[in-house]
C-alpha cells in the first residue's frame, strides 16, 4: 500500500544521489530506507534506481515516476498549506498554446491583473497542437489553445471526441507573409509563388494532424514550390531571423504593428493565398472554468479583435 513518505522517499534519494545522505536528511536509518524502496519498487513493478560503483542512478521508469512523486507531493503540501497552516488558497492558471503573438499579448494583457499580495502561479507553453492536446488530457494544463487548417477539421473534432475534450474556435483566419523591410521583394505589390522560389522560408518543425504521417503534414504545411528551409521552435528566433536576415520571409498569423516595426517587417499580400486556419481552445470535458480562465479568454477574444 502507497503512502505519501514512499513518494518523499524517492524524491529525496532522487536529489542527493545518496541513499546515506537521503536517509540523514529523512532522519531514518540507511537499512529502513533502502528497504521502503524495495518494497515501492515491487508494489509498482518497476526498477527507479540503479545502485552502481559510482552511487545511485534514476532509470528511465524512475524519471516518469518522479514526475508524478512531485506532483504529488506538491498538491498534498499545497493541501497542508490550505487546511492545516492557514495559508490563503494560491490562485492557478495554466495554459498551452500555439507560437502566436495576439495570445501573447492577450497573455500580457491578463497579468496585469495579477495582485500583488495573493499567492498565485500562472503557467503559459508555447507549443504545437499534439503537445498542447496532450497536456491538456494528462491535466498538466487546464486550457489549451490548438491551431491546424480548416481542411484538417475533421481529424482533430475526431479526436477532440476521443479524448473528451470540449472545444470552441477562437479565430478564424490567412497567413500573412512576413518579410524584412529591407527584403528584396519588399516593394512589391503583390508577391506570388515564382518570386519566392529562391529565398528562404522560415517555419516552425512541428506540425501535426492526428491520423495523418507528418511527411503529409509537412507537404501541406510548407511552401511547395521553395527548397531553402530554416525550422524554429519558438517566436523570438523567428522575429530576429527575419529583422537580420533580408532573404528570409514566413507564414504567419497577423501581428500587432509594434512588432513589425520593432523588428523592421512588412506584410505582402500573396496572390493565391487559400489557405485557412483556426485557433480552438480546448479544455477537459467537466471541467469548470475558472474566475481565471474566462478572464484569459475574455483576453484572447479582445486581443484578436485588435490584432487579427
Amino acid at each position: 500500500m502507497l503512502n505519501i513518505l514512499h513518494f518523499k522517499y524517492a524524491v529525496e534519494i532522487a536529489k542527493t544521489k545518496s541513499i546515506s545522505k537521503a536517509a540523514e536528511n529523512l532522519y531514518m536509518g540507511q537499512p529502513n530506507l533502502s528497504r521502503a524502496i524495495k518494497e515501492l519498487e515491487e508494489h509498482l513493478g518497476i526498477t527507479i534506481f540503479r545502485r552502481t560503483s559510482r552511487g545511485i542512478t534514476v532509470t528511465a521508469e524512475g524519471e516518469e515516476f518522479l514526475q508524478y512523486a512531485n506532483r504529488i507531493i506538491a498538491q498534498v503540501e499545497q493541501v497542508e498549506d490550505i487546511y492545516i497552516n492557514g495559508k490563503r488558497k494560491k490562485k492557478q492558471f495554466s495554459v498551452s498554446v500555439p507560437r502566436t503573438t495576439y495570445i501573447a499579448q492577450a497573455f500580457t494583457e491578463f497579468c496585469k491583473q495579477m495582485s500583488t499580495t495573493d499567492p498565485a502561479e500562472f503557467f503559459y507553453k508555447e507549443t504545437n497542437s499534439m503537445r498542447t492536446i496532450s497536456n491538456v488530457t494528462k491535466e498538466e494544463y487546464n486550457l489549451g489553445i490548438i491551431r491546424y487548417q480548416k481542411t484538417f477539421d475533421k481529424y482533430f473534432r475526431t479526436m477532440f471526441i476521443e479524448k473528451k475534450l470540449a472545444s470552441e474556435t477562437v479565430s478564424e483566419f490567412s497567413y500573412d507573409l512576413i518579410m524584412s523591410k529591407n527584403h528584396p521583394l519588399a516593394q512589391k505589390d503583390v508577391v506570388c509563388a515564382e518570386d519566392l522560389a529562391d529565398y528562404i522560408e522560415i517555419t516552425h518543425a512541428d506540425p501535426y494532424v492526428p491520423s495523418m504521417p507528418l511527411i503529409d503534414v509537412k507537404k501541406a504545411e510548407l511552401s511547395e514550390f521553395v527548397d531553402k528551409r530554416i525550422f524554429v521552435f519558438e517566436r523570438s528566433s523567428q522575429f530576429e531571423l527575419l529583422s537580420k536576415i533580408n532573404t528570409t520571409f514566413m507564414w504567419m498569423s497577423p501581428i500587432p504593428e509594434e512588432y513589425m516595426e520593432k523588428y523592421g517587417l512588412v506584410s505582402k499580400r500573396y496572390a493565391g493565398n487559400k489557405k485557412i486556419y483556426r485557433d480552438v481552445l480546448i479544455y477537459r470535458k467537466g471541467y469548470k472554468l475558472t474566475e481565471l480562465d474566462n478572464a484569459f479568454i475574455e483576453k484572447v477574444i479582445e486581443s484578436r479583435k485588435e490584432y487579427m
